[in-house]
Order: C-alpha cells, then structure tokens, then sequence
C-alpha cells in the first residue's frame, strides 16, 4: 500500500510527543514491508526546520538533532521531486486555502490516487469539505 508521509508524522517518530506511538508504527509498517512512504522533496528542508526550531527551544540537543537527521534521510521513501508537482500542488492549494508547502504533499497523493498522513487536525480540518477529503488521513485516526 502506498502512503503520503508528511514531516509532521516523520518527526513524531523521533522526537516523543503526542501521537509518536502512531508516527512509530507507521514507520514499522514501512520496515515490514507493508507501505511504500512516499512524500515530495519538501519533506527534507520541512524536517530539517522543525529539528532547528526544536534545538532553538533547547527541546533537542545539537547530537540528538543529528541524529534525528541521519535517521529521517536513510528512511527508504520514494522522493518526488517538487518541479513537476507543483502546479498541481499550486491549483490545491487555490482550490482550498491550504499553503502550498501542504498541497504539495496532497497532490503526491492525487497523483499517486492514495492518501497522504499528518499530525495536522487544522490540515484535515481545512480539506474536510473540498473535493480532497478524500486525499488525507489525520495520524491520530488510526490506519
């Protein structure tokens, strides 16, 4: 089965906030083979952000970060490049007020005709009436 991941459930798998039990096993589902992760070149810089704002508020140290790093960018997940993405991602987020760093993710889901996770309830809250419900799936709702 082929799923969007987003930055915000990749972090959730390494740093312990609310949900990372759910982010965790995501992430075993990929090591056993059940999913296929599958997310836009965006999600690097995204994680990359979120780890920086982490370590500004002393909530990560400088090791734990890099290590974080090094995990996040081994995790096997089919990279789509945000070129050819874009003017879909670009039209979604017109469409349904989201910002197009989210629409990015929601277009490699529409084109991959799947799904795409977040710890975003405001994300899923903002397509629940658009044509692209459908599209997305809030982490802490289970598989």
């Amino acid at each position: 089965m082929n799923l969007v991941i987003d930055a915000s459930v990749v972090i959730k798998a390494y740093v312990p906030e609310i949900l990372s039990d759910k982010a965790e096993e995501v992430l075993s589902r990929l090591a056993d083979g059940e999913l296929v992760l599958l997310a836009p070149d965006l999600l690097y810089p995204e994680t990359g952000n979120i780890l920086w704002k982490k370590r500004r508020l002393h909530e990560l140290t400088v090791a734990e970060a890099d290590e974080i790093v090094d995990a996040i960018t081994a995790l096997p997940i089919r990279i789509e490049a945000s070129r050819p993405v874009m003017p879909l991602a670009v039209a979604i987020a017109m469409q349904s007020g989201i910002t197009v760093y989210d629409a990015m993710y929601v277009a490699v889901a529409r084109i991959y005709e799947t799904r795409m996770i977040t710890a975003d309830k405001r994300l899923v809250e903002a397509l629940a009436k658009t044509e692209f419900s459908g599209c997305v799936q809030w982490l802490g709702a289970g598989k």
